[in-house]
C-alpha cells in the first residue's frame, strides 16, 4: 500500500463524482501516471455527489488499495458547485486542484500548472479549451454566448473556455472559502477573488467514457444562477424598456386624442393599443420573474441552509485539521 510521506509538499487533487464508475479506475490510473515525476505528494480526495451507481463502493476499495485516497460522500445529490465547496473545505494541501473524472480535464496538464503556481509567480493556474470538437454547434454558440454576456454583466473578465479545472495555491484557496454563499458559481468566484492567474490552454478531450451529466437544460439553470450571482444589472435592465413602453404608450394615447378632438377622427388604432398593451404586460411579467429570482435567492441564503450534508468520510489527519482550522474562522 502507498503511503503519504509529509516531507514534500501535498497537493490535494479534488475530483467531484457522480455515477462515474465506468471511468474512476481510469482516471486514477492516469493521473497516477501523469504525477509521478512533479516532486510533490499526491492526495485524492473525491466527492461523491449522491451517485446512485457502484461508485461509492470503487472509493472504497480505492482507499483500502492506495493510503493517499481520501473521499466524502453525500446523503443525495447536491450539485457540482457544493462538491467543488465541499473539496476546497477538505483539502489538506498546500495547493489544490479541481479535476473532473472524465478526463476531459487532461492530467497530463498537472505538473505544467503545478510548476507555473510553485515558482511564485502566480497565485492559479486554470485550463481553458481553445475549441469544442467534438460538442453541437448550438451547444456550443450558446456557451460562446453566456461567457460574452456574463463578461458584460459582471465587469470580470470571463475566459471564454474556462473549465473548474483550477490549481490553486492556500491563499488563494482561503480566499475562495471565505465567501460563504450558498448559491454558488465558482467560474465567478475564482475571478471575483482575484489573484495572479496563469492559463493554460489545451485541446477540447471528450468523456473517456459515460455521457455528461449536464443536460442542454440544467446548464441554462446554471448560466442563470452565474447571471444573477455576480450581477444586478438585469434588476436595472428591466427599468428601461418599461420606461420606453410606458412613454410610447402615454405618445399612443396622445397621438389618437388629438386625433379624435382635433380631427374629428374615429379612435381606429385600437388593435394597434391593445397589440402594445398586451406588450407592456409581457415586459412586466418578465420584469417580475427576474425580481422573483433574485428574492428566491435571497430567500434560499437567509435560510442559512448547509451547502451539503455529508453522510460518510475518509479522510487524513491533516485534512481533518484543515477543516477544523476553517470552522475555526
Amino acid at each position: 500500500m502507498k503511503k503519504v510521506s509529509q516531507e514534500k509538499p501535498l497537493l490535494t487533487l479534488i475530483v467531484p463524482v457522480y455515477n462515474e464508475e465506468s471511468s474512476l479506475n481510469h482516471f486514477y490510473d492516469q493521473t497516477c501516471k501523469c504525477t509521478e515525476s512533479m516532486g510533490v505528494e499526491i492526495e485524492f480526495l473525491f466527492i461523491n455527489d449522491g451517485s446512485e451507481d457502484n461508485t461509492l463502493e470503487m472509493l472504497r476499495q480505492l482507499c483500502r488499495r492506495d493510503s493517499r485516497v481520501r473521499y466524502l460522500s453525500f446523503s443525495r445529490n447536491f450539485g457540482k458547485e457544493a462538491a467543488m465547496y465541499a473539496g476546497l473545505q477538505y483539502a489538506g494541501g498546500d495547493y489544490a486542484a479541481i479535476m473532473d473524472a472524465d478526463l476531459q480535464d487532461p492530467p497530463e496538464l498537472l505538473p505544467k500548472m503545478y510548476d507555473a503556481v510553485v515558482a511564485g509567480d502566480y497565485d492559479c493556474a486554470a485550463a481553458r479549451r481553445v475549441n469544442r470538437k467534438g460538442e453541437g454547434k448550438i451547444r456550443s454558440f450558446c456557451a460562446d454566448c453566456f461567457y460574452k454576456i456574463m463578461t458584460r454583466l459582471s465587469g470580470m473578465n470571463l475566459m471564454p473556455g474556462a473549465r473548474d479545472f483550477q490549481l490553486m495555491n492556500r491563499k488563494m484557496i482561503n480566499a475562495v472559502l471565505s465567501l460563504k454563499e450558498k448559491s454558488r458559481f465558482s467560474k465567478g468566484i475564482f475571478e471575483w477573488v482575484g489573484f495572479r492567474k496563469k492559463w493554460v490552454e489545451y485541446e477540447n478531450v471528450e468523456r473517456s467514457s459515460g455521457c455528461s451529466k449536464w443536460s442542454f437544460g440544467k446548464l441554462c439553470r446554471y448560466a442563470l444562477d452565474g447571471i444573477t450571482s455576480f450581477s444586478t444589472l438585469p434588476l436595472q435592465a428591466a427599468f428601461i424598456p418599461g420606461m420606453i413602453c410606458w412613454i410610447a404608450a402615454v405618445a399612443l394615447l396622445a397621438v389618437e386624442i388629438s386625433r379624435f378632438y382635433v380631427l374629428s377622427s374615429d379612435m381606429r388604432n385600437w388593435l394597434l393599443l391593445f397589440s402594445f398593451l398586451m406588450c407592456l404586460s409581457g415586459m412586466q411579467f418578465f420584469c417580475m420573474g427576474i425580481f422573483g429570482k433574485y428574492l428566491g435567492k435571497t430567500y434560499e441564503e437567509v435560510k442559512h441552509r448547509p451547502v451539503y450534508v455529508m453522510d460518510e468520510c475518509h479522510l487524513s489527519e491533516r485534512t481533518e485539521e484543515n477543516e477544523d482550522e476553517q470552522n475555526a474562522k
